[in-house]
């Protein structure tokens, strides 16, 4: 540990207290105690090296064709109405044509694409029709990654939702709901239940020791209106005093961020609800849907900076959503919507409710190239987030042609050598896990196979 830093920040970028941990960011002044910085998967061990990172976000009900694709090819491309929130980030976009996921689509199952298209989307795996305790589908390509670098962080993975936790009776058609409201999946028969509680996730990235320890503070921070940065002031104005500018201006920007954020919980109305526990969505989640996937794409964030995890997935809605946008003048359900695709004044509603998730997309990745890294390239440079679905033409139900972004990863020669770009990437027609074999490739977990895959991405070159 380096001599000049508060005793209780470890190895691993720390400041602790009672109930409370609280990551640092990537800070100069603390490069010699950070080997957990080293880049995932890299046998040589640098620690000065920034780890790569991956999250996985899912949209439902496909996308309105004829407004989400870019025109033009490689670099030169022009964004789609529906993409055109991106701009700002567009020199670190990859927008596939061609990819597909063949065990989204009926065979001889019959009905159910919504049910298929969720549990097929990280998996490229079948999932077995039932309505009962004997699911099966697939390992998720989040989960092996995770496996590469587990010790590492402090959470192996993330996994995150907007929507309701259902992991029992049955949904789609006669598929059991855990299909439909998971996308990470650690044992074919095991889906790795997501938080949709951002309370909850804020408490799980901030909180530390035991259950008893973390309940109790965080009723007194409850109780006295108190942050979780009210317990390691000392600690860090200790830091503050003893660090260069330009990690003073960091830290002030981080931990700004994180008080903010705080606030924001707060104000939910979801301060009734105690760390540790895991229920249904209360009302204290944020009623705006808008708010609720800006929260969750802030703590995305937090997590992925401060390396508490390297690996995350965000199931924005489950597939088959027929959630309203009254926010946007949309008070039709989503799912019904996309069954009425023949109206044009339809096809424009589906348009602004794709627009609107491309909006807090944007957001999240502005933020990530806004924010350094250890190797003075930004958070977005070295993390590959995937941005799409399993369903292509929600009207269909087609499962070819999927809306399938690759964002960030330019700061990394490797990255773009093996997934291209920037820019619209025709690729010949081939399943949506060769790029998954591709980016474990990168991420330092060498595969020749996964799910239903033919090897790595072909046509980039």
């Amino acid at each position: 540990m380096h001599e000049n830093l508060p005793a209780r920040i470890g190895r691993r970028q720390f400041l602790r207290a009672s109930g409370v941990c609280v990551a640092l960011p990537a800070l100069e002044s603390l490069a010699g105690a950070a080997p957990a910085q080293a880049a995932a998967g890299a046998a040589a061990g640098d620690a000065a090296a920034a780890p790569l990172r991956m999250a996985f976000l899912s949209i439902p009900n496909g996308v309105q064709q004829d407004a989400w694709y870019p025109t033009g090819a490689g670099a030169d491309f022009q964004l789609s109405p529906t993409l055109a929130p991106l701009e700002s980030v567009k020199d670190q976009l990859r927008v596939f044509v061609g990819l597909e996921h063949e065990n989204a689509t009926p065979g001889e199952d019959g009905p159910g694409d919504h049910a298929r298209a969720n549990a097929t989307y990280l998996t490229g795996a079948r999932a077995r029709k039932t309505p009962g305790r004997d699911i099966h589908c697939g390992v998720s390509v989040d989960q092996v990654a995770a496996q590469a670098t587990r010790g590492a962080t402090r959470f192996a993975s993330l996994e995150l939702s907007c929507d309701a936790v259902r992991n029992s009776g049955a949904c789609d058609s006669g598929y059991a709901c855990a299909y439909q409201y998971n996308l990470s999946w650690s044992s074919p028969t095991t889906p790795v239940t997501p938080e949709p509680n951002p309370r909850l996730v804020f408490e799980r990235l901030f909180g530390s020791g035991g259950p008893e320890e973390r309940r109790h503070n965080f009723l007194v921070r409850r109780e006295q209106q108190r942050s979780v940065l009210d317990f390691v002031l000392d600690d860090t104005r200790r830091l503050h005093r003893r660090s260069s500018g330009l990690d003073r201006r960091k830290l002030d920007e981080y931990l700004t961020a994180v008080r903010d954020l705080e606030t924001r919980l707060s104000r939910s109305g979801d301060d009734d609800a105690p760390p540790e526990v895991r229920f249904e969505p209360p009302e204290g989640v944020p009623g705006d849907f808008g708010a609720h996937m800006d929260a969750m794409y802030d703590l995305l964030t937090l997590a992925l900076q401060t390396d508490s995890t390297r690996v995350a997935t965000l199931l924005l809605s489950s597939d088959g959503s027929n959630r309203a946008f009254p926010q946007i003048g949309v008070d039709e359900g989503h799912h019904v919507l996309s069954h009425n695709q023949h109206d044009a004044a339809v096809r424009d509603k589906i348009a602004k409710i794709d627009r609107f998730y491309a909006e807090r997309f944007a957001q999240f990745l502005k933020r990530l190239a806004d924010t350094p890294d250890t190797d003075g390239a930004t958070l977005l440079d070295n993390t590959l987030v995937v941005y799409g679905g399993a369903l292509s033409d929600g009207n269909r139900h087609t499962h070819d042609r999927l809306p399938a972004v690759v964002a960030g990863g330019a700061g990394r020669l490797g990255v773009v050598e093996r997934l291209g770009g920037p820019g619209r990437i025709d690729v010949p027609e081939q399943p949506m896990t060769n790029l998954f074999v591709s980016m474990l490739d990168e991420f330092g977990v060498p595969t020749e196979r996964f799910g239903d895959s033919t090897g790595p991405l072909r046509g980039i070159g």
